[in-house]
């Protein structure tokens, strides 16, 4: 994975992160720490994970020893992210397009919150935080800044494994819609800059991923030189969202070596269709599927209530699901369980 100096920013003086010694992590970047009852530094060995390090260090140490694609489906609510778990998705990724359409009902245009988009997260990231790892969209980081530093400090707070910061304008819109404007390449590089600072004076391992969006209205070589900008202030992952053509994904890969790429796929939107296999081929070491949850659930609800509309039946009888398969998905025996170890008996029969 690609080395780089932990943020350059000391902390203040009358920290009382400074006021105690503790033995600096040189290899990885980070002191040891805690967060949220987890074990929040690398392992020393490349042996199995275990449920006691946060989501965030276990993210960082697949990306680390492990050189295999992460696929993540896009979630966007508590249900979407359990489907993933059942069907064996360990990494997911937090769509913000999708968090916007559940949550608001309203296009992917700026106007979920920083407390909306957090809460989502807190509440995917904890569904299952000792075997799943979540990557969040934090979008443009909400301000300056000192917002930066506050959306950071929350999204580790929430368990969030890694997330990605952009450098579209305050009024941004989804990534896979025209008309995108970019913020001059200094302002791009003082959110980086916060989010490093805030990760580094949290001990964390949650992961800094560097977002550009330059492409539609500047072009390849800027996004490159952004990315470079990006990395070299201590970003630990890039995405060149919106690539043209398969061409400049391959290319990307190749300039921005070793350090680790994410792909971004949106079906029918800007970019070419790449398939996992192809993205291995090329070097990404993650890909994220932002629609892959959202736009089948809109085809599915939309097909039933249309018949229940013009037929008088939703169509869903018989099919095998009723509110105890759907709860069990949602984790009933493990809420279950839970009553019967306090030695409660209110769901003994459900």
């Amino acid at each position: 994975m690609y080395s780089h100096q932990p943020g350059n920013v000391a902390p203040p003086k009358n920290s009382s992160e400074s006021s105690t010694p503790v033995e600096s992590d040189s290899k990885h970047g980070t002191n040891p720490a805690t967060t949220n009852g987890y074990q929040d530094t690398m392992p020393k060995s490349t042996t199995a994970l275990t449920p006691s390090l946060s989501p965030a260090t276990r993210l960082k140490h697949k990306l680390q020893h492990n050189k295999d694609l992460i696929v993540c489906p896009g979630v966007y609510d508590g249900l979407s992210a359990r489907i993933a778990q059942t069907v064996g998705f360990e990494t997911m990724y937090m769509t913000g397009a999708g968090s916007t359409a559940s949550m608001l009902g309203m296009a992917d245009l700026g106007v979920a919150s920083r407390n909306d988009m957090v809460t989502n997260a807190d509440m995917i990231a904890n569904l299952d935080p000792h075997h799943c790892e979540l990557i969040a969209d934090m979008d443009t980081g909400y301000g300056g800044p000192l917002t930066v530093t506050k959306t950071v400090n929350q999204y580790i707070r929430a368990n969030v494994a890694a997330f990605h910061i952009e450098d579209q304008v305050l009024a941004k819109r989804c990534g896979h819609l025209s008309g995108k404007k970019v913020v001059p390449t200094d302002i791009y590089l003082s959110r980086i800059r916060a989010a490093r600072a805030a990760i580094d004076l949290a001990q964390s391992d949650i992961q800094l991923i560097a977002r550009t969006d330059a492409n539609q209205q500047h072009g390849y070589d800027e996004c490159i030189a952004r990315l470079k900008a990006a990395r070299d202030l201590g970003a630990d992952i890039g995405i060149f969202e919106g690539f043209k053509s398969k061409e400049e994904a391959v290319n990307a890969v190749k300039e921005l070596a070793p350090w680790p790429l994410l792909l971004n796929i949106v079906e029918n939107g800007h970019s070419p269709l790449i398939t996992v296999d192809e993205a291995r081929q090329m070097g990404f070491r993650i890909m994220i599927f932002s629609f892959a949850g959202v736009i089948p659930a809109y085809m599915a609800i939309k097909n039933v209530y249309e018949k229940l509309k013009y037929q008088g039946v939703t169509g869903i009888q018989g099919c095998g699901v009723g509110p105890k398969e759907l709860f069990d998905i949602c984790g009933l025996q493990e809420a279950m369980e839970v009553d019967e170890v306090a030695g409660g008996a209110d769901f003994k029969s459900v």
